[in-house]
């Protein structure tokens, strides 16, 4: 694809509105079991969480909504970190595991103490981020828009990947990144930031720096791809600006956003057969 002027990208950011409130289904009641079971735990730590879902792991899912992650999502998740899906037999078995392993990658334990202390139930918090039964892959926060976009974008191409992880670069080692292809690590070919921002902060200025630093460090066998969207970038255009100078000056490959998902699949497309990247099953 040509690339756009700047002044073409900053008008094409879209507003990440989160999805509308989701309708009750079956499955939902599940989730408010363990949202009560939840709230009055005494504290929230491994041994509380690993104790309740052991003894009911169903309530697993419930578990992993808390930091925004999906049924859909939960299945690849486990099947990369314990070699299957099966969360009811993991819930039994490594219980403990689990709960560490979600706190060390996605922050559940310091979510979880949040989302009890807000205005609205813990039971309506989880209910909204799972979605209808036909949008169970949907979160309702915003920045989580783009991703579940991206991830889509991956699952078509069937390509592997392993979200929220750390790669190596040149010379430095454990840089964060929310997408590496075929996996994190050493193995990284291809590396995504996605950065969803509806509101303004200092988070967009850690997002510049974070994708600054993927390209300092990028390796020449590297491929680095920015998607970045979301009215926030409004208010920080001198933010924006660096990360498209990035792209501009051959430091990136592509920066992309919902308007050019499907420039951005070809790119992605193209990146993995250079790679060499075997496709998915």
């Amino acid at each position: 694809m040509a690339k756009p002027e700047f002044k073409s990208y900053l008008a094409g950011l879209s507003n990440l509105v989160a999805p509308a409130p989701p309708t009750e289904s079956p499955g939902h009641a599940e989730i408010r079991a363990a949202a009560a079971h939840f709230l009055v735990l005494p504290q929230i730590d491994v041994p509380t969480l690993s104790s309740a879902i052991a003894k009911h792991p169903k309530w697993v899912p419930a578990l992993a909504l808390v930091v925004g992650v999906s049924q859909e999502r939960l299945k690849n998740y486990l099947k990369h970190k314990f070699d299957s899906s099966a969360w009811v037999t993991i819930a039994k078995t490594r219980s403990a595991d689990l709960v560490k392993r979600l706190d060390q990658d996605y922050g559940l334990l310091a979510q979880l103490k949040a989302d009890r202390s807000k205005e609205f139930s813990l039971a309506d918090i989880l209910v909204a981020r799972a979605g209808s039964r036909q949008n169970a892959g949907q979160s309702v926060k915003r920045g989580r828009r783009l991703e579940d976009d991206v991830e889509k974008v991956l699952r078509e191409l069937r390509l592997p990947y392993e979200l929220r992880t750390q790669f190596t670069g040149a010379g430095k080692d454990d840089l964060p990144c929310d997408f590496a292809i075929p996996s994190g690590g050493i193995a990284a070919r291809i590396v995504c930031a996605v950065k969803g921002f509806n509101s303004t902060g200092s988070k967009l200025s850690d997002a510049v720096k974070e994708i600054r630093e993927l390209a300092d460090y990028r390796k020449p066998t590297q491929f680095i791809y920015a998607v970045v969207d979301g009215i926030g970038w409004l208010s920080r255009k001198s933010d924006l600006q660096a990360i498209y100078s990035l792209w501009d000056d051959g430091r990136i490959d592509g920066m992309y956003s919902l308007n050019s998902m499907s420039q951005f699949k070809e790119a992605l497309s193209s990146a993995a057969r250079l790679a060499k990247i075997p496709r998915t099953d």
